[in-house]
């Protein structure tokens, strides 16, 4: 798996976990639960964060009250160990957190939210249900492959996967017509706002125009040439600022 793609999956389970720890009932025992959980030492810990044994020893004994900055620091250092150990608990946690990783293909946030309109810019796209909110805005994108998703994905999983990111543009790529996927929408509970399909040249299902009229969702065609440059294009617009867990072991 691409190591930014790694990276944004990394920094969703950094932020469930630091929030676990927030909203306990009482931080320091949070912060040992999940150093336990990730089988981590506190030297280890230590290490990474440019500190001594003693000052986590005592975080974690309540002498001393862990403030938001040093959450972050801690959670970002049991992920950088879980890196280098090939990401053992990572995968664990995005299973159990119903994270469908094996059928999405790229997932990322872009540098400022992205009109319709920019969109359909963004990925040569043509607008398959005019009839659509103006102030609809992504703020990210998912890149799922339609087959795989069908194939691997349980029911809930995939409707998490659609529902889950409501102001997130939604790829279908692999696409015949487009009718699988607007199925799958129309029976989900929670909408995602962007549907864009990746795959047909020209024609698309009008069953799958329909259901996304009916739902209310904007159905874009890209027409990019390939996959790639259709990554190439989105990756364009993504933010920089995510934490790189591959480097803070170096």
């Amino acid at each position: 798996m691409e190591e930014s793609f790694q990276n944004f999956i990394a920094d969703l389970i950094a932020r469930r976990v630091a929030g676990d720890i927030v909203y306990s009932n009482n931080p320091n025992i949070g912060l040992r639960k999940w150093r336990d959980y990730f089988e981590v030492s506190q030297l280890e810990v230590a290490r990474i964060m440019g500190v001594s044994a003693s000052v986590i020893s005592d975080y974690e004994k309540g002498r001393r009250a862990p403030g938001a900055n040093f959450i972050k620091r801690y959670v970002r250092a049991l992920l950088a160990i879980d890196h280098q150990r090939g990401w053992k608990k990572l995968d664990a946690l995005s299973k159990a957190l119903g994270i469908p990783r094996g059928a999405i293909i790229d997932m990322m946030e872009f540098n400022e939210p992205i009109s319709i309109e920019g969109l359909i810019e963004l990925v040569d796209g043509i607008l398959l249900t005019p009839d659509y909110s103006e102030s609809i805005r992504a703020y990210g994108y998912t890149l799922i492959d339609s087959i795989r998703a069908i194939v691997e994905l349980s029911g809930p999983q995939f409707y998490f996967l659609l529902g889950s990111m409501p102001e997130r543009a939604i790829i279908f790529s692999n696409v015949m017509a487009g009718r699988s996927p607007m199925v799958a929408v129309r029976v989900s509970l929670v909408k995602p706002g962007i549907i864009i399909i990746h795959g047909p040249r020209r024609y698309v299902d009008p069953l799958a125009i329909e259901l996304a009229r009916l739902e209310g969702v904007a159905l874009i065609l890209s027409l990019a040439k390939d996959i790639n440059l259709l990554i190439k294009k989105l990756r364009s617009k993504v933010g920089t600022g995510e934490t790189n867990y591959f480097s803070v072991l170096e």
